[in-house]
């Protein structure tokens, strides 16, 4: 078995090249990186491997952090960077959460957030999200009211939520800023499907105890490469100070995301096509008995399967040299979580869900 990389389409292919295992189960971005990064690879230096980073003298943090602070309308000191979205959330609760204090955080959401807070021997408390017909949507009134009786030190949102896949627009999210007291708010936005903007950046300056945590793995398609940045409201401070590197930060990586961030076309088509094939997911589902899926403003499905049926599906699909995820969460043990991969990729996903389906006398 090996791998084979196809820099044409940005697609990485696992197993050989007659039998070609298609990984729909981690949320990875399969259309792969704009063509300019892998550019900005092959132009690579020395200075890029064997030299230290000297912003910190010209009193920045890099190139990259200077580029993000411009595009997000920040100062850029308040631009932090880290080694993917995972450590921007690690390295923050761990910064604000105390043994004994309380952390926030959505159900139905990573599983990750309780464990980090465990490391610092925090409690977590789970505030709920409301299932609809066809889309999960966060109870407001429950989370303020779980801000007020729980005095949390810190609030966690999921924006997409994963696996659910629902996120807050502009004023919802405003409505619960304003409601969160002193709690530190972390706005997880690993699944924001777009570009920068100016607004984000105005946000964190209305409410200085925001932190804003953005990642190139997903729509940028860099997860291999670990980057992840925070935008930081004043209030936040301590963590700017214990995340600064006076050497610097992967100088390679960074010229690798401001290729990805000078190539917003390419993202731009490639979050076209995927949710075109949203869309067919939305249709399939719907024809399949007992079935159930969720409008998703991520780049996953999740739908909700009849009981029992979870193990026999990931059998077959793997079978077939597809990979998705079944959900073992509380109250989602019948659930599957689909990534949507290229449309090569969709395709032969959807031809095996109904060939299953069909199989067991269900649905078109």
């Amino acid at each position: 078995m090996r791998d084979t990389a196809c820099p044409e389409d940005g697609i990485l292919r696992r197993g050989s090249l007659s039998s070609l295992m298609i990984y729909l189960d981690r949320n990875e971005n399969n259309y792969g990186p704009a063509p300019a990064c892998y550019e900005a690879l092959r132009n690579a230096g020395p200075a890029e491997l064997s030299s230290y980073s000297r912003d910190y003298a010209r009193g920045v943090k890099s190139p990259l952090s200077e580029r993000l602070a411009s595009l997000f309308g920040l100062d850029e000191q308040r631009v932090l960077l880290g080694y993917g979205g995972e450590d921007l959330l690690k390295q923050s609760i761990h910064c604000y959460l105390h043994s004994g204090e309380t952390l926030l955080v959505p159900a139905h959401s990573w599983w990750y957030y309780k464990s980090i807070a465990a490391e610092v021997q925090g409690v977590t408390v789970e505030y709920p999200l409301l299932r609809g017909r066809d889309r999960f949507r966060f109870d407001i009134p429950a989370l303020l009211e779980a801000c007020h009786r729980q005095k949390p030190a810190v609030v966690l949102i999921s924006s997409p939520n994963n696996p659910t896949g629902n996120s807050l627009d502009l004023s919802e999210t405003e409505t619960i800023l304003r409601g969160t007291g002193d709690a530190m708010v972390i706005l997880d936005e690993a699944y924001f499907f777009r570009g920068p903007s100016t607004a984000v950046g105005a946000l964190v300056d209305q409410f200085p105890n925001l932190l804003i945590v953005r990642t190139f793995s997903k729509y940028y398609a860099l997860a291999g490469l670990r980057i992840g940045f925070g935008l930081a409201g004043r209030n936040w401070t301590r963590l700017s100070e214990a995340m600064n590197r006076y050497l610097g930060y992967n100088r390679l990586s960074e010229k690798v995301a401001i290729a990805a961030l000078d190539s917003e076309e390419y993202y731009l088509d490639v979050a076209g096509k995927m949710e075109q094939d949203k869309r067919s997911y939305y249709h399939a589902f719907s024809q399949f008995t007992g079935c159930a899926i969720y409008q998703s403003e991520a780049h996953f499905v999740l739908a909700s399967l009849p009981e029992g049926v979870c193990s026999s599906l990931d059998r077959f699909l793997t079978e077939r040299g597809l990979k998705i995820k079944c959900m073992t969460e509380p109250h989602l043990q019948s659930h599957v979580r689909i990534t949507v991969g290229t449309q090569d990729e969709n395709r032969t996903c959807l031809l095996a869900l109904r060939e299953f389906f069909l199989g067991r006398g269900e649905g078109a």
